[in-house]
């Protein structure tokens, strides 16, 4: 078999990078083991456009989030499904030196309101200092679109669910071997998996960890999303996603009790309505000391591709620069000089 490319993963920038390629006209293959506690299949879905105790706007949002809510609502349409909505965050302040923080960025950040209806939270949260708005958020159906893209690729016969044996493949400048597969190149999209990537590794990678509770909150709406330390975000069938923790020294990815300990009494604190939690979901993202992306191909071998190193912001990242990616690959056009891969030149010639 002769294809285009060979792209390792189907997490959410494989996803998004076959989807671009193949609207090209590309023949692409996809090789991915199916794992349910990949960073794409336990992260809660949320593009926001601020971040940080400092309120500031996250990086390159303005081009970020218009590109990935047009891309979100053409990926639905062809699949026939609702992948993305409006979903803004209500942000309780827990402290006055929080409300304070939020109020110095109120008049400077048109991401932030203060909403008219305040007190009507109160109804289903205890009192805080305050509640901002961030405005516009929104919230990808992040497993539909997984899930859905995934049984395209089936029918079409461009998916190999199993796991990638690197040792099986014969990486050469001009062309890839993959067993009986021949491909002009072959693209690492395999979120923590890359860690180990022996073209790739050198990459300054950071492993970090998130759990969240999956919990029924019958009597709570699913028009916003709900902070305060935490966040409450409506998921799937109903259910909230809440979380998440960010750690950076763990020795095991099993959910933790002590996770679902803290995070049950902080609900109790702040939330007046029963809940019950149904699950407790654990994954590696695969973060970088930078946070920046890792986009490009490498600078001795050009046949060898990553989209990659999108820690907490998958959804808002991946597919401004699977588009980027394939623009380069298509047309010759530059990649973010922040995003390319080729400013670890040196690091990966060695």
């Amino acid at each position: 078999m002769t294809i285009d490319y060979i792209i390792v993963g189907q997490g959410i920038s494989g996803t998004f990078l076959s989807w671009e390629l193949m609207k090209r006209g590309k023949r692409v293959l996809v090789i991915d083991e199916p794992k349910n506690n990949s960073a794409s299949k336990v992260a809660s879905g949320v593009i926001n456009p601020v971040t940080g105790r400092r309120v500031v706007r996250t990086w390159e949002i303005e081009t970020l989030m218009p590109y990935a809510v047009e891309a979100y609502t053409r990926f639905g349409e062809e699949l026939g499904t609702g992948l993305i909505r409006q979903c803004n965050i209500l942000d309780f302040h827990a402290t006055p030196q929080m409300k304070m923080a939020f109020a110095e960025r109120l008049h400077e950040e048109p991401f932030l309101s203060t909403p008219t209806n305040e007190n009507d939270y109160y109804q289903w949260f205890h009192p805080a200092f305050g509640v901002t708005e961030i405005n516009p958020c929104w919230l990808i159906q992040l497993h539909s679109l997984l899930n859905s893209w995934r049984n395209e690729l089936r029918k079409k016969d461009y998916l190999v669910e199993e796991n990638f044996d690197i040792t099986n493949c014969s990486i050469q400048p001009e062309k890839i071997i993959y067993k009986d597969i021949i491909a002009q190149k072959i693209i690492f999209c395999d979120g923590t998996v890359g860690f180990d990537n022996p073209y790739f590794k050198l990459l300054p990678y950071a492993r970090n960890k998130g759990q969240a509770l999956i919990a029924a909150i019958p009597d709570l709406p699913t028009t916003h999303i709900f902070k305060q330390g935490i966040n409450i975000v409506p998921w799937q069938d109903g259910l909230f996603w809440i979380g998440s923790s960010y750690e950076w020294d763990f020795t095991t990815l099993a959910p933790s009790t002590d996770f679902q300990e803290k995070v049950v009494s902080q609900l109790k604190q702040w939330l007046k309505l029963p809940f019950t939690v149904v699950d407790h979901i654990a994954g590696e993202r695969p973060a970088n000391m930078e946070r920046r992306p890792f986009v490009g191909f490498h600078p001795i071998m050009p046949s060898v591709g990553i989209l990659n190193g999108m820690g907490t912001k998958g959804c808002s990242l991946a597919p401004y620069f699977a588009h980027q990616l394939t623009q380069y690959l298509v047309e010759g056009a530059t990649i973010h000089p922040q995003a390319d891969v080729q400013r670890f030149r040196k690091i990966l010639s060695r």
